[in-house]
This record gives structure tokens, sequence and C-alpha cells, in this order.
């Protein structure tokens, strides 16, 4: 999470969306930047809403803060989680997706009790608006980066260069006809969303 007080903007940390490039970019120039815990890194709009914003307005009398994110085309965004969990560093381990191929990890995502290495969250529900009325007030397609560029360095008042980290290996992260099917119908709010998104916010 990082946070421009003078601009009052708020950017959170969806994860697998490419924000650590955009702390690293940016961090030097924010007033608050949350690396760790992930937990705080990677708040989702409610923690957001629970603990931060009340911290804002009631400590520094600031009644307002835009909140800015990024969301991921869905099946990339699983994807990119898949690609992520390969890595040595999770070898052995319950998280670890190591010999699996990708329909079978969403095959398991779709699952009610899902396995810790599916276990990974949904965009929509990390971006649901709270009803206080809390939002995002802008959102931006991960695919998509000129518009948030463009906003970013007009709301902040500079260029921004964004570099590549945190890439994951090469995998081929195709889904079965079936597969697909299932998950645009058990996670509609997802696709939505992320169809809903205006480049002209």
């Amino acid at each position: 999470m990082l946070v421009f007080w003078k601009e009052k903007l708020v950017i959170l940390a969806v994860p697998k969306t490419g924000t650590t490039a955009l702390a690293k970019a940016l961090g030097s120039s924010a007033d608050i930047v949350i690396n760790d815990p992930p937990e705080l890194k990677h708040a989702p709009l409610y923690r957001y809403n629970r603990f931060f914003r009340p911290m804002f307005e009631k400590a520094c009398k600031q009644d307002h803060m835009d909140v800015m994110a990024i969301m991921r085309e869905p099946v990339s965004w699983l994807g990119s989680w898949y690609r992520y969990r390969q890595r040595d560093f999770l070898n052995g381990k319950p998280t670890s997706t190591r010999g699996m191929e990708f329909d079978a990890f969403v095959q398991a995502y779709l699952q009610n009790d899902r396995p810790s290495f599916a276990n990974v969250g949904s965009q929509a529900k990390f971006l649901e608006p709270r009803p206080n009325g809390t939002k995002v007030s802008h959102l931006f397609r991960y695919e998509d980066p000129a518009p948030m560029l463009g906003f970013l360095e007009d709301r902040l008042d500079r260029a921004i260069e964004l570099e590549q980290v945190n890439v994951s290996s090469k995998r081929n992260v195709n889904l079965s006809e079936e597969t697909e099917q299932r998950l645009r119908r058990h996670h509609k709010e997802d696709f939505d969303l992320y169809q809903s998104i205006d480049d002209a916010v």
C-alpha cells in the first residue's frame, strides 16, 4: 500500500497486479509505504476501511482519500498465482503447485474447501465496496497500463517508469472449456468487475 498525503491518494496493492513494480517506482515519493507484513501490504478495501481510513480521519483530520487499484483479467490473475507457486522456494510445501497442471489448479480453486495451494482469494472480494460508502474510486486494468500511468503522472505531477519485478517463469496456463466455464460461472463477480472497468477514470 502506498499513501500520498498531499495528493489525497491511496494505492491498494492487489496481489499479482504489478504493484511491487509500482511501489519500487513511487516508494521514495510516497508519504506512507507498507511493505510488510503481507496482511497490511496487501490490505484489501475492507481492511483499509476498518483500520487506515479511521486513522486518517480521526488522527490526521483528513475526511477523504481517493483509493486507486489495479485489477488483472481473472484467468491471467490465477495463472500468475499458479506460476508464482511453482517457484523452488515453495517446493515441498502445501502452497506449492510444482508438478501440477494449471487446469487442476483452477479446479482446486473452485472447491468450497480450497487446498492451501489454491487458497488465493478473489479480486472482486478484495475490492468490494463497503456499506459506509468506502470504495475504489479509480480502478485500472493490469493489461492496459497506459491509462493508469497517465492518471498517476497527472495526479503526482511526475514521470513514471516501471521495471518488471517478481516475474514468474513461463508456464502453460491453458484451461479446458469445461473448467473455464465453471470458473466464469462461479466467479462471475470477478469477470463482471473486470469488464466494467472504464479507462476514463
